[in-house]
């Protein structure tokens, strides 16, 4: 083995995906498998998208526009903010990846919640941060006990709303009051990946404190209500400066001109994004009405997920719906090894779920 490896690379786990389809065919031989382990928009994308990547086509030969131009005019219209606001990633994760790489010194101080997106400490640990990790309340974020750790060596806060994977939310006063408790030399990433899916009327608009608060970043994608998870497109919204930052260390062509195009048009496409929006409001009702049938308790979530108590390790009722061609999310690694997450999916789907979970229980 070769010892001139970064030390710290070492030390690190992977990011680890949910089964493809593809894997559990392969793996256990069965077939007419579903999905519902990663929370993707079982629509997928609206005819608008896939009409506007197919006259991409023609130009797959060039290099795509570095600074995703389009998008972020369109991006800007939408949102209310200046084009040099937005930073664009592949993905979501990529500009969380990359806040963590601007915010964080080594041995700086970088607080999340104890059931974190898992995405945050590999970015902090990759940084050289030193994570602390705060209980939750009732599932949720809480923003006072955050706010007593926050300190003026602390780097970076991250806030997922709505929290993946208990699909939980801050309200706009928790939020600000917050905000305004801690140094504004902190950074407050807020992670709004499901953020189209949530109707509460005390649900904040993150963008809306960026305009307000310098130091609040927030991170939004098209992978889920957008249904574009394999085009890896996402955005961030903050100052002019954080974002001069970012871009100065991210990949010139992080997103590439198929997902850009889909982007621009899935934006466009409100009817559709409202039609998913709906769908997932009533069989999110179908899957919690049965999961309450079963005696299962879960966690009311406001994302197109939810997560629910098995009552006991979580790994062998997993194992069985796989064996039944259902591919949900356990989620030992988040801290929660009696849990699993599954998607809101299309009705056929979650009925199949349902039964499926009931003849394994």
């Amino acid at each position: 083995m070769n010892s001139n490896v970064n030390a710290r690379v070492l030390t690190l786990s992977p990011y680890k995906p949910g089964k493809t389809i593809a894997q559990l065919e392969r793996e256990y031989g069965v077939s007419n498998v579903i999905k519902l382990a990663s929370n993707e928009n079982p629509r997928g994308a609206s005819p608008r998208v896939c009409n506007a990547i197919s006259k991409e086509l023609d130009s797959l030969t060039r290099y795509p526009d570095p600074s995703g131009h389009n998008l972020k005019q369109a991006l800007s219209r939408k949102l209310g903010v200046p084009e040099e606001c937005i930073t664009l990633g592949n993905g979501s994760n990529d500009v969380l990846e990359l806040a963590a790489r601007v915010a964080v010194s080594p041995g700086s101080k970088c607080v999340v919640d104890e059931h974190c997106f898992v995405v945050y400490p590999l970015a902090i640990a990759a940084a050289h941060g030193k994570m602390v990790s705060v209980k939750s309340r009732k599932w949720c974020h809480d923003l006072v006990r955050t706010s007593e750790v926050v300190d003026a060596l602390t780097s970076i806060v991250y806030i997922a709303n709505p929290n993946n994977p208990t699909g939980t939310y801050v309200t706009d006063s928790e939020l600000r009051t917050f905000i305004e408790s801690v140094p504004s030399t902190v950074w407050i990433v807020i992670d709004e990946a499901y953020f189209e899916y949530v109707g509460e009327t005390d649900y904040p608009n993150g963008v809306e404190f960026s305009k307000e608060f310098p130091n609040v970043v927030v991170t939004r994608t098209f992978s889920k209500a957008y249904g574009l998870a394999s085009l890896r497109v996402g955005y961030s919204v903050s100052s002019s400066y954080f974002a001069e930052l970012l871009n100065r260390i991210r990949q010139p062509f992080n997103v590439n001109s198929v997902a850009l195009a889909a982007a621009e048009a899935a934006l466009d496409d409100t009817e559709y994004l409202d039609e998913s929006v709906v769908i997932n409001s009533e069989e999110m009702k179908f899957v919690q009405d049965s999961l309450r049938e079963q005696e299962l308790e879960y966690i009311r979530s406001v994302g197109n997920f939810i997560t629910f108590d098995c009552g006991m390790d979580a790994l062998p009722l997993y194992e069985k719906l796989l064996r039944k061609g259902i591919i949900v999310r356990p989620i030992a690694n988040y801290g929660m090894p009696n849990h699993l997450r599954v998607t809101i999916g299309t009705h056929e789907e979650n009925v199949r779920f349902i039964h499926a979970l009931a003849a394994v229980l």
